[in-house]
């Protein structure tokens, strides 16, 4: 159904007079909101960070329901009041306590590793805890639904009605890079979530209608919304920064809880008790946490720690003497008989740098890919290591700097990277591409001769130190030393593995009786013993936090939640039950959907392993996506009658050609070099898919249809790379090639020719 011009007559549209303007805006909107929502739940909802594809799967959702939908009323209140109640939720000291313990109350599940869950006692507590935070999720899940209803509607009602189909779907992918680019913008620049919700609030005015007396109000909803975005960012500590990656938040742990938070926590362990995080309580405790605390997304994360030899030496209730030059930062020095040149990577606030510097290095790198962090560490570091000029600050992602760094160095240490948030389209975390057998190997390759090589990580499953002491055996050829290294003011601990010149390492051990005497009790007390049969990490397959090859229980609820989510927005919003009365034109657009948004977390995935996992990268990556089709649409335009055959076989054969070939071969070369053939040849399929989609998208009629069809297989597709947990990352780009193929099969028969891509009058 095609309205023509009949769309700006209609009462529930209020927007740009010019259609090709008012679909670049709405486009900018909805990526804009997506990727805040991606970022600012996955941040104050950790749960969400472990699970960042829930936020982009029921985006994909809601737009996909509100294109089915789009000629019923667009009502753009169902928009702002859920987004006004989650930021209300937010800004009250008690829901954002209990929101912020879904990760906890989800963690019982222990299949999938998440940081600070909550201890089950028993199956009943078990079922309790799971249950509510299923379903306190599934409230999450509906009200982000409501709010991309509206959009879905305006954007295919719009997308429908417009008589160029090229130029108005080259608007919305501008759009949607413009949107992309202006949220990558503000967080580059550190910008909190009222900027966000300002810049948000600005976007949304474009489709008030202030004439209209119902909508009158909606401009002080909106205020609203940025004032509750204020009092939600609010965060007890010296100093909050957001940084590209994550919330930072310093405190000092001797200070206070605020009453507020106070009284919020309280409230909340009255209903669950032990849940929520207590603060230290007296100076002793404080001191084993540092002079300052840096915590991430509100979890502790690093305690900037004061370990000169007079400060330890003049305050004795808190460092025992028995430690006192072998913190967990200056051992790695300790095992080697002369060192001059130190690698540190997640080098943090400066904990390691530090310990170098006493230990009398001379040259010191610090990898640290968090600029924030970097910039906190310091303002904040008590020995401020950051002002030697011994050390050589580097802000990128360790794999990055282990490809392209020619230097060699006597210690490689590898700090605590523990990551608590995963990229925005991929299953990894940002830390599991820096332990895999390939980076290890990368690393090992940057040692002198007889250099040695820590590596320090919380293991708190046996089967993670296992997996690490396998990986560093494969690589070394000998099994590593390892201990366990327990939290004291020296240091929160973990497990250290020693690998390198174990010989050197042993013999200076034994000639320096503290730390020998140490290390035996730390190994009496906590015994690792590694049998070497959990699956190493690869490339392919870097789930560190995965006991075997599976799909975690969380996932397979997540695709539950949707079924359910669907099923719960028929009954309540009236919305199409899909799939039921879909033609073979609409399965087209499914299958396109669903392979391309596999083929976008395998761009993102294979960069990552060459370029790093950095913000830059994943940026540059999703624009080089949406540029690629914005090439497919005007090739499509100056060339209406390609055969598309000729072209679905190369998007087969670029994929099956990316299965087989290596791209990691090419991380020695120059960045600039190897950034151009990565992005080329990993975006290649991409253009080839955009001429497919271009060229059936302007073909059919009911592109709103079409388009919400596209939206429901890109929402099917974020939920099978969870195969990734069993195939591995690449094995995807057969799924890939088996979608296109089933595209293939179920394209469009009619073709009257597309229209040539020019301005029309009047937009």
């Amino acid at each position: 159904m095609s309205c023509g011009n009949a769309l700006m007559d209609q009462m529930d549209y209020s927007g740009p007079a010019n259609r090709t303007w008012a679909i670049f805006l709405i486009s900018v909107l909805g990526l804009f909101l997506e990727m805040l929502l991606i970022r600012w739940i996955g941040t104050e909802i950790r749960i969400f960070a472990y699970l960042q594809n829930t936020v982009l799967v029921v985006c994909f959702l809601g737009l996909g329901l509100g294109c089915f939908t789009c000629r019923r009323p667009i009502v753009l209140p169902q928009l702002l009041l859920p987004l006004f109640i989650l930021t209300a939720l937010m800004a009250v000291p008690f829901t954002r306590i209990a929101l912020g313990s879904i990760s906890k109350l989800l963690g019982v599940l222990d299949d999938l590793l998440i940081w600070g869950a909550w201890p089950s006692r028993s199956p009943w507590q078990t079922l309790g805890s799971v249950f509510l935070g299923l379903t306190t999720t599934f409230f999450l899940m509906f009200l982000i639904l409501l709010m991309f209803i509206p959009i879905g509607r305006l954007l295919g009602r719009l997308l429908d009605d417009h008589p160029h189909t090229i130029w108005a779907y080259s608007a919305n992918v501008a759009g949607s890079l413009a949107g992309t680019w202006l949220f990558v913008l503000l967080s580059m620049l550190s910008q909190p979530p009222v900027t966000w919700f300002a810049v948000l609030a600005a976007l949304t005015l474009f489709f008030i209608n202030k004439s209209l007396p119902r909508w009158q109000l909606l401009p002080v909803l909106l205020a609203a919304i940025v004032v509750l975005s204020w009092f939600a960012g609010k965060n007890p500590g010296l100093e909050t920064v957001w940084s590209p990656y994550q919330k930072l938040v310093v405190k000092d742990p001797r200070m206070p809880e605020p009453g507020h938070m106070k009284m919020g926590r309280n409230l909340f362990n009255l209903v669950l008790p032990g849940v929520a995080q207590k603060e230290p309580e007296s100076l002793e405790q404080a001191g084993t946490w540092g002079d300052y605390v840096l915590t991430v997304n509100n979890t502790g994360y690093q305690g900037l720690l004061n370990l000169n030899t007079d400060y330890v030496a003049s305050h004795p209730q808190l460092f025992p003497p028995e430690m006192r030059g072998c913190s967990q930062y200056d051992i790695p020095m300790l095992l080697h008989p002369h060192p001059r040149s130190l690698l540190v990577v997640g080098a943090g606030t400066g904990n390691d740098a530090a310990g170098g510097l006493r230990q009398g290095v001379q040259a010191i790198t610090a990898v640290e890919i968090d600029p924030a962090i970097i910039s906190l560490g310091k303002r904040y570091h008590p020995e401020k290591p950051y002002d030697s000029q011994k050390v050589q600050l580097i802000n990128d992602d360790a794999r990055s700097f282990f490809a392209t760094s020619r230097q060699k160095f006597d210690v490689i240490s590898f700090s605590l990277l523990d990551s608590h948030t995963t990229t925005a389209m991929t299953n990894a975390r940002l830390d599991h591409y820096v332990y895999t057998r390939e980076s290890i190997a990368q690393a090992k390759s940057l040692l002198t001769d007889g250099g040695v090589m820590v590596l320090s990580f919380e293991a708190q499953k046996p089967f993670i130190a296992d997996r690490m002491a396998g990986v560093l055996r494969e690589v070394f050829g000998a099994a590593p030393l390892a201990f366990a290294v327990p939290k004291s003011s020296y240091g929160w601990g973990g497990v250290m593995f020693v690998a390198g010149n174990l010989e050197a390492a042993t013999q200076q051990i034994a000639q320096n009786p503290p730390l020998a005497s140490l290390i035996g009790e730390w190994q009496r007390k906590r015994p690792l013993a590694f049998d070497y049969a959990t699956r190493i990490t690869t490339d392919d397959w870097p789930y560190i936090y995965l006991q075997k090859p599976r799909i975690p229980v969380l996932y397979i609820f997540l695709g539950g939640m949707m079924v359910l989510l669907l099923l719960f927005s028929h009954q309540f919003l009236q919305t199409p039950l899909l799939i039921r009365g879909w033609t073979r034109v609409d399965w087209h657009f499914f299958f396109l959907g669903a392979a391309f948004l596999l083929l976008e977390v395998q761009n993102i995935s294979k960069a990552s392993v060459v370029l790093g996992n950095t913000w830059e990268v994943n940026a540059v990556i999703i624009s080089g996506i949406l540029a690629m089709i914005l090439l497919a649409n005007l090739i499509a335009a100056k060339f209406p009658r390609m055969p598309l055959a000729a072209v679905y076989a190369a998007l087969v054969i670029t994929c099956l050609a990316l299965y087989l070939v290596d791209i990691s071969i090419f991380a020695f070369l120059p960045y600039a070099t190897k950034a151009v053939i990565v992005g080329g040849l990993t975006t290649l399929p991409m253009l080839f898919s955009g001429m497919v989609f271009i060229s059936s998208f302007a073909r059919v009629s009911g592109k709103d249809k079409a388009l919400g069809a596209n939206l429901i297989g890109a929402l099917v597709g974020a939920l099978l790379q969870s195969l990734t947990f069993v195939t591995g990352i690449k094995a995807l780009l057969l799924v890939v090639a088996g979608l296109y193929v089933l595209a293939l099969l179920t394209r469009p028969r009619s073709s009257p020719g597309l229209r040539p891509l020019s301005m029309p009058a009047g937009g």
